[in-house]
């Protein structure tokens, strides 16, 4: 409702992150000279942390709940008021304004990416990049007879300080559909998406990656009938979308009768699930694709473009692994990256994928010199490598600055090679290092529990979970298990991962490893583990 309201008086609505933490939010609040605050009930004493000097700026708060009277003295001795969600509401009442005349290249939002690397940047979003994307969003839907109604009904628990819900909910206002919010514990996710049977689902690869987990495991443990008919079925639906038939048509009496209860498992009636913020598995889009009887579409951008500047079409099964074609109403060309090896004018073009368009920034806030690197001619350069295929979708391949060179003079592509490693089923996560002093790399893993535990068992070792992971023999399990694949991927000498240390805990927020979209936080990771790493590198020479 706040942030409609601002639409609605052409205010600048800022997000804050509750994630970035009390040094980021005073540097938000501070640095966009933000006068009111609108904060959840529980977080107002995380707000009050930024005091006295985001007083400089903040002059009033107001509460979604409540507001205590310790509260109500601690701010107004700073000359800031405080309002409950109540209080707020009479203060306006019976009084009317006139809004403004807006334009559509006014600001609508400021937008601060929590980047893995300093201070956030303050991404300026206009009224024009919101609706040139959503009108992209509407118009690639219509292409497939497909289109956001107002039966639709959509879940909101992904942040709302992120752009990708940010231009979903703007899009499901816009389409006269209905919201629904989740209650904000990711254990109850399920619960709730059962209570509001939503028809579409977004979700960022670490949620879809979860639910692919639980119904492999699901399927594994039902026994031989259930897992063989299971795995005809799914045979079956899989080579007859291949064909060229609708997921909705490819077998539906499989979906009646096999396939059904996946698509109860997230409510019964979802019918779009979109993916984004970071790459989706290959084998976990594609078994998806054949399960859920829903469009899985996959899509890719930058809060910097407004979210989405790719996204795969409806029933294209050879998008698989894709981002899709550009959405309409943007420019996509690659540009060079030769000391990467990547050639945007090779029989098959690889580069730096650069955007132009309605859908591109305005700039990062009061930081000019930020914005004239990424900006060159009028191209947001992303900092991401793309290769164009052969269909006109965009496959990512590599992310420009995520290289190191190793002290023998190889680059190594350390996303890309994370993206191999963990396919492995004994791990969950894993965070790959080296550096241009040393000559083979190290990796910090977050192992599977089941897996680990499951080997143990079958090698009589009787410790726990925590244990395992400081076990020598677990280490060469796991390393064992990586090797497999890059043999199988065919990977160099030098991209072989030649130490692990095993992290029971797994990467999160609260320990400022990962963004509030689960991209690992690097410089982050190094800081938190280097003991550990100069452990590894020590023991392994």
């Amino acid at each position: 409702m706040s942030m409609e309201a601002c639409n609605a008086h052409g205010l600048y609505c800022v997000p804050l992150y509750d994630t970035l933490g009390a040094g980021a939010v005073e540097f938000v609040i501070s640095h966009a000279e933000v006068s009111i605050a609108f904060v959840e009930e529980k977080k107002i004493p995380e707000l009050l942390k930024t005091f006295p000097k985001a007083a400089e700026y903040l002059k009033t708060i107001v509460s979604f709940g409540k507001v205590s009277e310790e509260q109500k003295q601690e701010v107004e001795k700073l000359g800031v008021k405080i309002y409950s969600w109540d209080e707020f509401l009479e203060v306006g009442h019976d009084k009317n304004f006139d809004l403004p005349v807006k334009k559509k290249s006014d600001i609508c939002t400021i937008m601060y990416t929590s980047g893995t690397t300093g201070d956030p940047k303050g991404v300026l979003i206009s009224n024009e990049n919101i609706i040139t994307l959503l009108s992209g969003m509407k118009k690639i839907l219509g292409s497939c007879n497909e289109q956001m109604h107002e039966k639709d009904v959509y879940i909101s628990y992904l942040p709302l300080a992120h752009i990708f819900d940010r231009i979903i909910e703007e899009g499901i206002i816009w389409s006269g559909a209905a919201l629904g919010f989740w209650r904000g514990d990711i254990k109850l996710l399920m619960e709730d998406i059962a209570e509001l049977k939503p028809t579409i689902f977004c979700a960022v690869p670490r949620v879809l990656d979860r639910v692919y987990t639980g119904l492999t495991e699901k399927i594994n443990n039902g026994g031989f009938v259930k897992q063989t008919m299971f795995n005809w079925a799914y045979t079956y639906k899989l080579h007859s979308m291949e064909r060229g038939q609708k997921h909705e048509t490819a077998a539906p009496l499989m979906d009646k009768l096999v396939f059904s209860k996946v698509k109860q498992a997230l409510g019964g009636n979802v019918r779009i699930v979109l993916s984004g913020a970071a790459p989706l598995s290959k084998h976990v889009e594609g078994f998806l694709r054949v399960v859920t009887c829903a469009h899985i579409l996959q899509g890719y951008g930058l809060t910097e473009t407004c979210a989405g500047s790719f996204v795969t079409i409806p029933n294209e099964i050879n998008m698989l692994g894709m981002v899709g074609p550009p959405l309409p109403y943007i420019e996509v060309c690659l540009e060079s990256v030769p000391e990467m090896g990547y050639d945007a004018l090779a029989t098959k073009p690889r580069g730096e994928i650069c955007i132009k368009g309605g859908t591109v920034f305005a700039g990062y806030h009061k930081r000019e010199d930020l914005t004239k690197e990424v900006m060159i001619d009028g191209w947001f350069h992303t900092g991401d490598i793309g290769e164009w295929q052969p269909n006109g979708s965009m496959k990512i391949i590599d992310r420009k600055k995520n290289i190191f060179k190793l002290s023998q003079g190889e680059y190594v592509a350390v996303e890309n090679l994370e993206n191999i490693y963990v396919q492995v089923n004994a791990i969950e996560s894993i965070w790959i290092y080296g550096n241009s002093f040393e000559h083979f790399l190290v990796a910090v893993v977050n192992p599977s529990k089941k897996a680990v535990e499951d080997w143990a068992q079958a090698n009589d070792m009787k410790m726990d979970f925590n244990s395992l992971c400081e076990d020598s023999k677990a280490k060469h399990y796991i390393l064992g298990e990586l090797l497999k694949i890059a043999k199988e991927k065919k990977l160099k000498g030098f991209e072989f991962v030649k130490a692990v240390h095993l992290d029971p805990v797994p990467f999160d927020m609260e320990r400022d490893l990962l963004t509030p979209t689960f991209k690992k936080k690097r410089p982050q990771l190094l800081k938190y583990y280097q003991n550990i790493i100069d452990e590894m590198y020590k023991t392994a020479k």
